[in-house]
């Protein structure tokens, strides 16, 4: 069986596993800690926790995944890294914090960058937007997923410690994915034990170690900061690419990367207002 040719493993259950196996180890980590107590919320901030799980993490990461299946990664990256504009516009509309020319400023030059790290600027064909109407909308929703999972996070983060709201978010998440792809669909796919190790690493190094990293920058980071911050991750993919793969990174990449970068030290400077900033957080329990 050695010689045996391996079945790829589905997008679909890669991401699926990856909330589901970080829970699975998070979960008995923090109840042999200090017990149930550990993790208890009141009942309207768990329904919180399960919402920011479901609508902002796995809604958010299935529609990118049928926005790629619908159109390419290219299209999908460049319209969910849309993110950073609406929670501009949500912290704005409700009163949190003022337009400014500086936060325009940071997230024209965010999503500027993205598609030129992407190549969708002067890159190869193969990098060109496919426009299919299900696969921007999908692209869209994720967009939206991603900037109120920023948005909602920041604001149960600034109340209890990240552990607690992120074993909830990923119960969450998990239920979601059990819910569109069943058990059953899973046993039919026949993985090997080799491919279930990997997904095991993979969700510890993609999904358990960056969320408890990303919801501690949510409890210090207004959710501008923060989503633009999270605009590295696809400049990281083509800086390893490089290094790794000895992929060529071209000169327009390098430009996007240097307006990504520029994007967050504009963003992290201080306001000539400092009450422009100001936002009510109650003290963490």
């Amino acid at each position: 069986m050695s010689g045996a040719v391996l079945r790829p493993i589905d997008p679909l259950i890669l991401s699926q596993t990856r909330a589901t196996f970080s829970l699975l180890v998070l979960l008995p980590l923090l109840v042999a800690s200090k017990g149930w107590k550990r993790i208890r919320l009141p009942a309207r901030d768990l329904a919180y926790c399960l919402l920011l799980g479901t609508l902002g993490v796995a809604v958010s990461n299935y529609f990118y995944y049928v926005a790629i299946q619908r159109t390419n990664v290219a299209t999908a990256i460049i319209v969910q890294y849309t993110a950073p504009v609406w929670v501009l516009f949500y912290v704005v509309a409700h009163g949190q914090q003022k337009l400014s020319g500086q936060k325009v400023a940071a997230v024209a030059l965010a999503v500027t960058g993205i598609a030129l790290v992407i190549n969708l600027v002067g890159g190869s064909s193969g990098f060109a937007l496919r426009l299919d109407a299900y696969g921007i909308i999908a692209a869209l929703l994720a967009s939206f997923s991603f900037a109120f999972y920023n948005v909602a996070g920041h604001r149960i983060l600034a109340r209890y410690d990240r552990w607690r709201v992120l074993v909830w978010t990923l119960a969450a998440a998990a239920a979601f994915w059990l819910f569109v792809n069943p058990p059953w669909k899973i046993a039919a796919a026949h993985y090997a034990s080799a491919q279930w190790l990997f997904l095991f690493v993979f969700s510890m190094i993609s999904v358990l170690g960056p969320f408890s990293l990303y919801f501690l920058g949510l409890q210090h980071l207004e959710p501008t900061h923060a989503i633009i911050a999270s605009c590295l991750e696809p400049v990281f993919s083509i800086l390893l690419a490089a290094m790794l793969l000895g992929e060529v990174l071209r000169p327009i990449q390098t430009l996007g990367i240097i307006f990504v970068l520029a994007a967050i030290v504009i963003v992290q400077r201080p306001s000539r207002s400092v009450t422009e900033e100001a936002v009510v957080i109650e003290p963490m329990e």
